[in-house]
């Protein structure tokens, strides 16, 4: 005989669309507990196929659907148990689909899937020779060409490439200069949103694990590259033109007028970090010296009063003052 539970899940499926919203609504409800996802996880074979099927319908069904998978997707059991039933492909379609309602949700549970190495592999496509790649570059677009709202839908894309440059494979597709795809995310580091800020700024320091094999690719995009990295950690002063005048137009004209300090001292060590695994290189640290780098370094430094940020000043400065010795980079790409 079957459980209440069973019953409930068998009303997903139910032709009737009040039936089918208010055990949807009730699934949802479930998985906002601890409880909840726990005995639903008992029915996973069965409740998450019928979710996934409730993405297509009208927004009061599809939403809560939507919520409910969010949630569930939380649980790296049922994370896995999702990428295995192909959900990376149906949301994506679902996010591309005309008059899509629930884009918002679609993103974040792409955030959550793409925590595991078997949602990222799905996400690029590996292993599909002609599509590898396209789901990459359609959230790429989309995360570039939202707007400025404080609504946008699409900020939560800087987490999944967060997510995917975490894997060599995602690094190497988002460095790709035929692609360009690194270019066009570097540019949203202006937006006003720290959520969008903070997954550019860790997506750029994770393709900068690559910096040993792929430094060439890096250094074509310096004119973006370089504010990206060095304006969040240029301190608080309006840069005199003894300064400025060794630095590229980009980053002299930015560095001697008044502007916003980047306040999150997460941005500001990931902007460090990646710095250092350029500077590691021999190339890259003559890069830095061109755009007069470590004198912006030593400014930010000066102003700088969080103990974790120093510290990652400190590291380069080391690296510098020795840059002939070859180094290890004792950062790791964050799991």
């Amino acid at each position: 005989m079957a459980t209440e539970l069973e019953e409930l899940i068998g009303f997903l499926s139910a032709p009737s669309s009040p039936v089918k919203k208010a055990a949807v609504d009730i699934v949802r409800d479930l998985t906002g507990s601890e409880d909840g996802l726990h005995s639903l996880s008992n029915y996973a074979n069965t409740v998450l196929p019928s979710l996934s099927r409730l993405l297509s319908d009208d927004k009061e069904v599809s939403e809560p659907a939507a919520e409910a998978l969010v949630n569930l997707s939380q649980n790296a059991g049922l994370a896995a148990k999702m990428v295995e039933m192909g959900l990376i492909k149906i949301a994506m379609d679902m996010l591309y689909k005309p008059g899509s309602s629930i884009t918002r949700l679609l993103v974040m549970l792409l955030v959550n899937l793409t925590q595991l190495d078997d949602g990222i592999s799905s996400l690029l496509q590996i292993g599909d020779d002609k599509m590898q790649g396209l789901y990459v570059m359609k959230l790429v677009r989309s995360f570039c060409r939202s707007s400025e709202t404080s609504d946008d839908p699409f900020d939560h894309v800087g987490s999944i490439l967060v997510n995917i440059s975490k894997k060599e494979e995602g690094r190497k597709m988002l460095l790709d200069p035929k692609r360009g795809l690194l270019k066009q995310i570097i540019r949203q580091f202006d937006s006003s949103s720290l959520l969008r800020k903070k997954g550019v700024s860790g997506t750029i320091r994770n393709c900068c694990f690559e910096a040993e094999n792929q430094l060439q690719n890096l250094l074509l995009i310096s004119e973006f590259l370089w504010p990206a990295l060095l304006l969040p950690v240029a301190g608080n002063k309006i840069y005199g033109e003894q300064d400025t005048s060794k630095m590229p137009l980009e980053l002299g004209s930015a560095l001697s007028i008044d502007r916003e300090p980047v306040k999150d001292p997460e941005i500001r060590v990931q902007a460090l970090e990646a710095i250092y695994l350029i500077a590691l290189q021999e190339a890259g640290r003559r890069a830095l010296w061109s755009v007069n780098g470590p004198r912006i370094l030593q400014v930010g430094y000066e102003d700088e009063e969080d103990p974790k940020v120093m510290e990652a000043y400190e590291q380069i400065g080391s690296l510098l003052v020795h840059g002939s010795e070859s180094e290890e980079p004792s950062t790791t790409t964050s799991k």
